[in-house]
């Protein structure tokens, strides 16, 4: 390693999936199941609004906490979810990895433990380690799902935060009310922060969406439009929490991120305007498609939400099996990029209907071998 890197950087390794992405670009007419961003394109009244907003000037630095709209529109829509909640603001973050990354940079200091989901988004362990915190990956195997007695077992005098993510990537599971319940309030019984990642809230296929902040008035919740509007490169987030923590999440914004950009901001009010109806009831019906075309075929668990199905592959190791179908022409993400185990595979089914025909044939193909 050069002499000049830090220790930091060199604590963890580039994400794996952009090795999956460097294999892709080899391929012709590959069938794409990898990819984490919704196949719709952001809506036309979305980007008239950027457009408007960058042909109008507003093209400078925001206030820190983001466009006085934006935020009195987030702020009524969570006082509107929230209510007896006196003391929860929010700001406009540089996306939802921004506001992760402001939450860690704000409560970690190095020594403290941060529990999460096994399997977990690729971000979580680096950001920890990132802020000198120390990652503590829960085993939530076989069926990914989110239990009370495990993270209260997981907890020590150093856990500092419980990251929760619901609906999940990579599993696309969603924790029932009950589940979140059992574990805001044992949060709040220990003193122990909760940090709930929210980016897949709007996908949510079998019952409504529930957050753990219902339960626990100190949770600190990220969500943001990348996923909902397909605004990924727009890098626009929410995070909303108590005063005191939102304050020192924006003193490290001014010095780090900024300001989210601001026409994105604009076009972020007009998002929140946009009937999603549509998209949800198509993914819905996507979701219905992978899990009846692969179900006989492989064990799986059915995700309640997100855009992810997470397969057990059919051979000892997930990742020879991704090779396996990679060099078949099928891009999915093998799980030990999620995951201490290398038994899984991620699927997206945010594509075009036709992508996952094939994909589901090729994929039986694989497992009948």
């Amino acid at each position: 390693m050069h002499p000049w890197i830090s220790d930091r950087a060199g604590s963890f390794d580039s994400s794996g999936i952009r090795r999956v992405f460097d294999l892709a670009a080899k391929l012709k007419d590959p069938i794409n199941l990898s990819i984490g961003q919704p196949d719709f394109d952001v809506p036309d009244e979305i980007k008239a609004a950027a457009i408007d907003a960058i042909k109008s000037g507003k093209n400078a630095y925001s206030p820190t906490q983001g466009i006085e709209p934006l935020r009195e529109r987030l702020q009524s829509e969570v006082a509107g979810k929230y209510p007896g909640h006196e003391d929860r603001d929010v700001f406009v973050s540089s996306g939802t990895s921004g506001g992760l990354m402001l939450s860690m940079l704000s409560m970690i200091n190095p020594g403290d433990e941060v529990i999460y989901l096994d399997p977990f988004f690729v971000m979580y362990p680096a950001l920890v380690q990132m802020c000198g915190g120390v990652p503590v990956p829960v085993d939530s195997y076989p069926d990914f799902r989110l239990d009370a007695a495990k993270i209260e077992a997981a907890i020590t005098p150093r856990t500092k935060m419980i990251l929760l993510n619901s609906p999940a990537n990579p599993t696309g599971v969603t924790a029932t009310a009950e589940e979140l319940k059992q574990v805001a309030e044992l949060a709040a019984e220990r003193g122990i922060a909760v940090v709930s990642d929210e980016i897949y809230s709007q996908f949510h296929y079998d019952d409504e969406f529930v957050s753990p902040a219902t339960y626990n008035d100190q949770t600190i919740v990220i969500d943001g439009f990348s996923k909902s509007h397909a605004m990924t490169g727009w890098r626009v987030g929410y995070v909303h929490g108590p005063s005191e923590v939102m304050n020192a999440m924006l003193k490290l914004q001014q010095y780090s991120f900024v300001c989210a950009p601001q026409p994105a901001q604009w076009g972020a009010i007009r998002a929140m305007e946009v009937r999603l109806d549509g998209f949800l009831a198509d993914y819905r019906r996507k979701r219905d498609l992978v899990v009846e075309g692969l179900k006989d075929y492989y064990e799986l668990t059915v995700p309640g939400g997100a855009f992810y199905v997470f397969p057990k592959a059919p051979v000892e190791s997930g990742s020879a099996f991704v090779e396996e179908a990679i060099s078949r022409g099928l891009l999915i993400i093998p799980g030990n990029i999620f995951s201490s185990r290398d038994s899984h595979f991620r699927i997206s089914f945010a594509a075009p209907d036709e992508t996952l025909h094939r994909g589901i044939e090729l994929l039986r193909q694989l497992a009948k071998r």
